[in-house]
């Protein structure tokens, strides 16, 4: 297909399109003159997984280079586990964060594989830092049920991987689904909040709150 096609296929425009090719973000089509190419499925799939992570994900150009860089390379997973998670997080020098926070979410997660310098430790730890700060109290265990909501998470986001058939695939799935998971998940704990609230608080039978 030529570039106009693969436009209409994709949904994403042409000056978009040679945007990407600028960025390597995508491949080169396959000439067929001076000023045209080809384009096939692969293109398409390229093209709805970059708007996947740039347009839902939220991924800058270049961080999006990295990860897509990660899923063609043959990185092990953990490695390919490790780029993605860098490149979504942001930076947190450990220097900065109070020490007792820390104690309190390596408490927590007591037991898991988890490095010193993993991006959601160091956040964990500087979320506990400003609910100290606004007088905010783990009275139920909030952190520890965080935790174990976080671990059945992960195991999802595994089992998943473990079915597909070759690290291409496993490796793409790696990377949007640390992408696209956390939204996925802060999008799921919107709907469950109100949910329990309901059940809870309002006046309202809640089989009037059921969704169709």
């Amino acid at each position: 297909m030529k570039m106009a096609e693969l436009s209409a296929v994709s949904g994403v425009s042409v000056a978009t399109v040679k945007f990407y090719l600028r960025e390597n973000l995508l491949a080169a089509g396959e000439r067929t003159a001076p000023n045209q190419a080809d384009y096939g499925p692969a293109h398409v799939a390229r093209l709805r997984l970059i708007r996947s992570l740039i347009e839902v994900g939220g991924l800058a150009v270049a961080d999006a280079h990295e990860v897509l860089a990660a899923i063609d390379s043959d990185l092990p997973l953990q490695d390919t586990f490790a780029i993605a998670q860098r490149t979504v997080s942001e930076h947190i020098d450990p220097a900065g964060i109070d020490r007792r926070a820390l104690d309190r979410v390596d408490a927590v997660l007591n037991g898991w594989l988890v490095s010193t310098d993993n991006p959601g430790r160091l956040a964990a730890a500087r979320v506990i830092e400003s609910l100290d700060e606004v007088g905010q109290q783990d009275a139920r265990g909030w952190l520890t049920r965080y935790a174990h909501a976080a671990l059945l998470v992960a195991e999802a986001d595994i089992d998943e991987i473990a079915v597909l058939p070759d690290r291409a695939a496993q490796a793409q799935t790696v990377v949007v689904g640390t992408v696209l998971g956390d939204a996925l998940f802060s999008a799921l704990r919107r709907a469950a909040q109100e949910h329990v609230s309901a059940l809870r608080y309002s006046a309202v039978p809640a089989r009037d709150h059921q969704t169709p």
